[in-house]
């Protein structure tokens, strides 16, 4: 059998997968079967989210390669009549589609390792057994209970799939959002944007050693320093979206492409938002070092008339990095949109999003 997989995570996915699923294949399908398990690399999805059209692609490349069976992995979220597609399944050619987000943002190698070794016993049912049961309405064991909600979908007459399973509802939004924004790796964002953060420590180092900040940060309440941090962080989300446009618009008025393009957004301003606040708890610890190191008690007390003690140097930490997060905002302005794009989101999503540019025409980016 082959694991088809999109170039990134889901051929990380998928490497892990080849080296723990024969023996568990082996163990589960009894009957003496071994399973050998390749991995293979490729945008499969490359210029299209269309079911139909990526089933045809898969069944073509098992053909060409003569697979047995063939399970495909995406990062990339997946619909079906209107809900969203967690796995497509085809006994007659052997082959399924598996879409990572739906399984979520927490124990993503396990629960996407369960999916496909439950798929791929499903596929290699012998025929006679599977003839016994419509393939719609074959269970896949423990797959359902195991990821609710998780629940069969509709299947068209004249598609190739046979089976579906999708998410759907509140609970299956969420997890939907999750799973794009963990495909997206947040954390990247904070090395990707080098000319932010060399904003953002410079304003920092300034700040640190400025007797106007001394007296301000004094003088602030914990309630405006609240303030201070929600503003900042708020302020360089809205502009790393609206300076790299991140923001996706809606490519027709249907309800379904509403809908897509709320959950693109929404998983936008949560992998933008993870990676600030990483950025902005990066810049607190930085600073309070800096402020250690530099402060002297001395002319921190001639000039606020207050002890510098440890509240003082956390008080004074807190207002610079919201201080500093602005100033990386600023930074960021110097960033092409290429390199946000590339920090913000997976290479798959990458990719899509630069497919949707194209076709609208839009400007290049700066």
């Amino acid at each position: 059998m082959a694991l088809l997989a999109d170039p990134d995570a889901p051929t990380e996915i998928a490497q892990h997968m080849a080296r723990v699923l024969p023996a568990r294949l082996a163990q589960k399908s009894g009957q003496g079967r071994r399973f050998s398990v390749e991995v293979v690399s490729e945008p499969f999805t490359a210029g299209t989210e269309d079911l139909a059209t990526l089933m045809r692609r898969i069944m073509d490349r098992r053909r060409a390669e003569n697979w047995d069976i063939v399970v495909a992995l995406t990062d990339l979220p997946l619909h079906s009549h209107g809900h969203k597609l967690v796995v497509d399944l085809s006994h007659e050619h052997g082959l399924a589609l598996l879409s990572l987000p739906p399984l979520g943002g927490l124990r993503l190698q396990k629960r996407a390792t369960r999916a496909v070794e439950e798929a791929v016993l499903s596929l290699a049912k012998p025929r006679a057994t599977r003839a016994e049961e419509p393939p719609r309405h074959q269970p896949l064991g423990r797959f359902v209970s195991r990821l609710a909600p998780v629940h069969p979908g509709p299947v068209g007459e004249d598609e190739i799939s046979d089976q579906r399973y999708v998410v759907s509802g509140p609970r299956g939004y969420l997890r939907v959002l999750a799973g794009m924004v963990r495909a997206n790796r947040p954390w990247r964002l904070v090395p990707g944007l080098s000319k932010a953060l060399a904003a953002a420590l410079a304003t920092g180092a300034i700040a640190t050693v400025n007797s106007t900040i001394w007296s301000l940060s004094e003088a602030l309440s914990t309630p405006r320093l609240v303030i201070a941090i929600v503003g900042s962080v708020t302020l360089m989300i809205g502009w790393l979206i609206v300076d790299a446009n991140l923001w996706h618009r809606p490519t027709d008025a249907s309800p379904e492409e509403k809908k897509r393009t709320s959950l693109y957004n929404a998983s936008t301003v949560m992998t933008v938002g993870i990676g600030v606040i990483v950025c902005y708890v990066g810049l607190l610890l930085i600073n309070l070092v800096y402020a250690l190191f530099i402060l002297s008690d001395r002319v921190f007390a001639s000039t606020t008339r207050t002890p510098l003690h440890a509240t003082e140097y956390w008080t004074l930490a807190w207002f610079v990095a919201s201080i500093a997060t602005v100033g990386g905002a600023l930074g960021s302005g110097f960033e092409s949109d290429e390199a946000v794009r590339a920090a913000a989101f997976s290479k798959r999503e990458q990719e899509r999003r630069n497919a949707l540019h194209d076709d609208h025409g839009d400007q290049p980016s700066k």
